[in-house]
Order: C-alpha cells, then sequence, then structure tokens
C-alpha cells in the first residue's frame, strides 16, 4: 500500500472580513483619543477664561497723593477740626413712674445737636430739642457724656441753655461772630448729628437774610439765616458758622415736604441768641419778655369784623396798658359786644396783624417807654406805655 509523501501546509493569510475589523478598530481608538484631547483643551481654555486675565495685569495702580489740598479745603479742614471740638450731641430725657412698680425711670424724649457756649458748662442747642423733657445728657466730642441740667429756654426764639458739670479743660468755647452784616452769597458750614451721624459737617452759603419762621409758641423768629447748606434732623440746634470759624447762627429749621433736606434750612441769628443767652444765664433762667399786659383777638376775628389792627380784648388789672388808659371789649346793655381800642401802630410802625405787634415788640426790653397809636372807632389817638415784663409760657 502506498502511502502519499508529507506535505506541510503553509499559513492562510487574514481573511477580508478580519482586515476590516481591525480597521475598524483603529479609526474608533483614534476618535477616541482626538475626543479627549479635544476635550481636555477646551477645558484647559474654559479654565484660563474663568480665572481671568494674567495675575499681573491686576497688579495695584500707583497710588498718587496730592502734595498739596486747595486752600478753600484746607480752610474749610482747618474751621471744622477747630469748631468740631465745641460741638456736642443732646439726648433729651422725661422722667417716667412705672404704674406698677412706681419706680421713677429716665427715657430719652428726643436727640438733636448744641455747642459749648463758655468754660463754666453751659451749653446751648433749640428748645424742640429738649422740649418735653425734664432732664439731659450731653455727649462731648471726645465721647465722655455728662447728666445736663436745664437751665432757661427761650421757645419764642427756639432756644435753650443747659449745663454740664465737666473739666473746663473738655470745653471749648466757639468765637462769636454778628449776623448784622452777613451777605447772600457768603460761605457757611453747618455741623450736627443729622440722623445719629455724629461730627458730620455740611457746606453751602447764605441763600437769604432777614427770614422770617414761627416758633413753637406761635410768635415769629425775625431776621433768620436761610442757607442751603444740608440741615437734616438731628442738625436742629448745631452751630452755622462762617468761613473763619465764627458762630453766626443756631440751625433751627427746615423747609421740606418730606421732613429731610429739600435745600432750604434755617438759623436764627447769632445777635439774637447772644442777647438772650446771657440774659438766661444771669437771670438763673428767667427771660425777660416786654409786653402791654393784654389779651388780643386773633387775625381771623379782627377780619371778620372788618378791622385793620390788633383788637384789645382784655386789660391786667395794673398792668401798663391798664396805668396807659388802654381798654378792651365791653358789653352792651343788651349783652352784645361793643370794640374798645385797636392797636394800629407801635413807634410809627404800622400794626395790620398780631405778627407785626409781636415783631415791634421784640424790638424793645423791659421798661420802655413806647408810644402806641390806638383806634376807637373813628377816632385815634396816641399814647405812652412803659413795658412790662410777660412771663415765658
Amino acid at each position: 500500500m502506498s502511502h502519499s509523501p508529507l506535505v506541510q501546509q503553509a499559513p492562510q493569510p487574514f481573511s477580508r472580513r478580519q482586515g476590516s475589523a481591525l480597521t475598524l478598530w483603529l479609526a474608533v481608538l483614534l476618535l477616541v483619543v482626538a475626543g479627549v484631547l479635544i476635550f481636555m483643551v477646551v477645558e484647559q481654555r474654559r479654565g484660563r477664561a474663568q480665572a481671568g486675565p494674567p495675575a499681573s495685569s491686576f497688579q495695584p495702580h500707583q497710588v498718587v497723593i496730592p502734595q498739596d489740598l486747595g486752600a478753600d479745603e484746607t480752610a474749610t479742614i482747618q474751621v471744622f477740626e477747630n469748631a468740631s471740638r465745641s460741638v456736642v450731641h443732646i439726648t433729651s430725657l422725661a422722667s417716667v413712674r412705672d404704674r406698677f412698680t412706681m419706680d421713677v425711670t429716665d427715657m430719652p424724649k428726643g436727640t438733636g445737636t448744641g455747642f459749648v457756649w463758655d468754660s463754666s458748662g453751659h451749653v446751648v442747642t433749640n428748645f424742640h430739642v429738649i422740649q418735653g423733657g425734664d432732664s439731659a445728657q450731653v455727649t462731648l466730642s471726645d465721647g465722655t457724656t455728662y447728666a445736663a441740667k436745664i437751665v432757661g429756654k427761650a421757645p419764642d426764639k427756639d432756644l435753650a441753655v443747659l449745663r454740664i458739670d465737666a473739666p473746663s479743660s473738655k470745653l471749648a468755647e466757639l468765637k462769636i461772630g454778628s449776623s448784622s452784616s452777613l451777605k447772600v452769597g457768603q460761605k457757611v458750614l453747618a455741623i450736627g448729628n443729622p440722623f445719629g451721624f455724629d461730627q458730620t459737617l455740611t457746606t453751602g452759603v447764605i441763600s437769604g437774610l432777614g427770614r422770617e419762621i414761627k416758633s413753637i409758641t406761635g410768635r415769629p423768629i425775625n431776621d433768620v439765616i436761610q442757607t442751603d447748606a444740608a440741615i437734616n434732623p438731628g442738625n436742629s440746634g448745631g452751630p452755622l458758622l462762617d468761613s473763619q470759624g465764627n458762630l453766626i447762627g443756631v440751625n433751627t429749621a427746615i423747609y421740606s415736604p418730606s421732613g429731610a433736606y429739600a435745600g432750604i434750612g434755617f438759623a436764627v441769628p447769632v445777635d439774637t441768641v447772644n442777647s438772650i443767652v446771657p440774659q438766661i444765664i444771669s437771670s438763673g433762667g428767667t427771660l425777660k419778655r416786654p409786653g402791654l399786659g393784654i389779651s388780643i383777638g386773633s387775625d381771623q376775628l379782627a377780619q371778620k369784623m372788618g378791622v385793620r389792627g390788633v383788637i384789645i380784648m382784655d386789660i391786667q388789672p395794673g398792668s401798663a396798658a391798664d396805668r396807659a388808659g388802654l381798654g378792651g371789649v365791653k358789653k352792651d346793655p343788651a349783652g352784645r359786644f361793643v370794640l374798645g381800642d385797636v392797636i394800629v401802630a407801635i413807634e410809627g410802625a404800622p400794626i395790620a396783624a398780631q405778627v407785626d405787634l409781636f415783631k415791634a415788640l421784640d424790638r424793645h426790653k423791659v421798661g420802655d417807654t413806647v408810644k402806641v397809636r390806638i383806634k376807637q372807632g373813628a377816632a385815634e389817638r396816641e399814647v405812652d406805655v412803659t413795658l412790662q415784663e410777660i412771663p415765658q409760657q
């Protein structure tokens, strides 16, 4: 039996199907690698965008420090630094008794500003700052607080005087100027504690002079200074200064529908302050106000009766008007009111309403003798009246 010789077969090449699969896997691998690389590049760029520019671009700018301030700035700073030592913060207190424990506690009634008047510890502020309180606390510019006694009040001029027992070394007085020579357009500075922010400075100019506002008592405050220096709640009682740092007024009111600064503020002129405050201090709190010793009718009553002037309603027995022979309203036999004397002028100044009478009396002092023109019916006469002291309200 013959056998076929052993023949070794050579390896067979890959099939076409196997070659295609390998190519596919290689392509997928390349795509994955490319995707990873693209993702890394995108993320790197995104990170750089979020991080912002290189840190070198955020280096601090060079600081420029002015070598010299302007002359006006320097003067303003100097005035503030000097005058602010005299400005104080005032808290008005009222004693309240607890209904259950009967304990008495001092409760805050309001806050405002004031300023040191003299080295004896007298402090000047507005009457409406301490109105309703029977004591007060005064905080000096260095932060120390002292109990204050109310020395005296002048409600007709919205002024009050307090006193604290503080070392004279802590009491810096303001220089007193004059309000008689002020000019519209003159620079002014106001220092106060608006909205509780202590030692606040505002500047402006005198916007008007000779203004008239009503005090809490309804009597006019004459020759008031109008300014556009910002005066807000809390500024009341603070000083209004000229460019030299002299006191020229006491900030007292603002004209504003909202109650906040609206560009119009008012200050009691220093000439008025300088005449009233020493009188309060020397008299122990009693301010002498000149008067006639009469009660007067309202302006509305005068208009209703067709009268131009101030109607005398009643005469106080033994008063200045009584001694001068003036007469008030009387009743006729039928019980009807009969008009008496009507004041139409004082020292030649026409009196058409109550405000004119108050202004005329404010020009004089207790003991002055003034000529009062009286009208009764169609007849007029002039009498001399020596003004008497009228107690403050």
